[in-house]
């Protein structure tokens, strides 16, 4: 006996809330870093990004008189990528700005979730940096949450409102682009100035594994995109005659949004393909610009940008890489 039923045929326990759920679980470990790296500046700024996202989303839904989606955790998790990518020195209004900006310009006016055309928290950071460069190019900070409790130890609260910044100077990346050698250990651990969720790749790993043991994303997009980032970093390098090192391809591995980006950005399920072939192609395109971005660019870093824009391309590649069914020749001036 044969059963046969309607498509899918393939079915899955998985909802919108379950996977939402667990990305905001990956990314615990690498915010709970930004706050130890960064202290209560960087708490402060996570809280209030991902109020902002649920409070924007909420008022929009009840104002446009649509049914209200907050308790998917669709929006906690814009939020969280929001602080990712916002420095710890910012004010608490540049994380309410981003945050509407993502969940009403980008996502509700284009018909909520899945149906944004790029991911809605680099989009938001895009807005800011765009809107106020030097505030989000600021990566001074008061120190660590151990120094920052040591100094409330030692003169209470008012330590949070008058000491002057304990850290400050150019992030890894800004270095390697002036010549710099940068400490891979350092980099790796997150012990360097940069934006809250970025600085330590151990955290940014161990919450990447989680989403892949979970199998809500696969290693297709992070691992295309990393490769090819340093691929291509390495040859604009050579062709343009500079001298190349396994150090300094560490640092481009390490510093910045490059590995935050591949796991946590990049797979997006409304704005990355969902062909196979797609997504490796998708992580190589994305390699190729922020490698471009980096080496050739103005400014040191090129994730945020290289994602949105690969966001556009995304149905395109689709179509380039959709599998013919099988038995299915190939149609006259069909490119697969």
């Amino acid at each position: 006996m044969y059963n046969v039923s309607i498509s899918p045929h393939v079915r899955d326990n998985s909802t919108t809330k379950s996977i939402m759920r667990d990305v905001a679980i990956a990314l615990i470990p690498v915010l709970a870093f930004g706050v130890y790296r960064f202290g209560f500046d960087a708490l402060k700024l996570i809280i209030v990004s991902i109020v902002s996202c649920v409070l924007s989303e909420l008022l929009f839904e009840l104002i446009a008189k649509k049914p209200i989606t907050v308790f998917d955790y669709s929006a906690v998790v814009t939020g969280m990528i929001l602080a990712v990518n916002l420095p710890a020195s910012a004010p608490w209004w540049i994380a309410v700005l981003g945050s509407a900006f993502a969940i009403i310009a980008v996502k509700m006016l284009f018909g909520g979730i899945g149906q944004n055309f790029m991911n809605p928290a680099l989009a938001g950071r895009c807005f800011l940096l765009i809107s106020f460069t030097s505030i989000m190019n600021d990566f001074s900070n008061r120190g660590t949450l151990l120094e920052q409790f040591a100094a409330i130890k030692a003169n209470g609260l008012s330590a949070l409102v008058n000491a002057p910044d304990v850290v400050s100077g150019a992030t890894p990346l800004a270095a390697l682009k002036a010549g710099e050698t940068p400490d891979v250990l350092t980099l790796f651990l997150g012990l360097h100035n940069g934006c809250i969720g970025e600085v330590s790749a151990l955290a940014i790993v161990i919450g990447g594994l989680y989403l892949v043991a979970r199998k809500v994303i696969t290693l297709r997009i992070p691992l295309s995109y990393i490769i090819s980032t340093i691929a291509f970093v390495a040859v604009i390098n050579l062709v343009k005659g500079d001298e190349l090192t396994v150090t300094y391809l560490a640092g481009q591995l390490f510093s910045g949004g490059l590995m935050v980006g591949a796991f946590f950005m990049a797979t997006d399920y409304a704005t990355s393909p969902i062909t196979a072939k797609g997504q490796i192609v998708y992580g190589i395109i994305l390699g190729f610009m922020t490698a471009l971005f980096r080496v050739l660019g103005s400014s040191a870093e090129g994730v945020s940008y290289a994602i949105i824009i690969g966001n556009l391309l995304v149905p395109a590649i689709e179509k380039l890489t959709i599998p013919r069914p099988f038995g299915c020749e190939k149609a006259k001036g069909d490119a697969k």
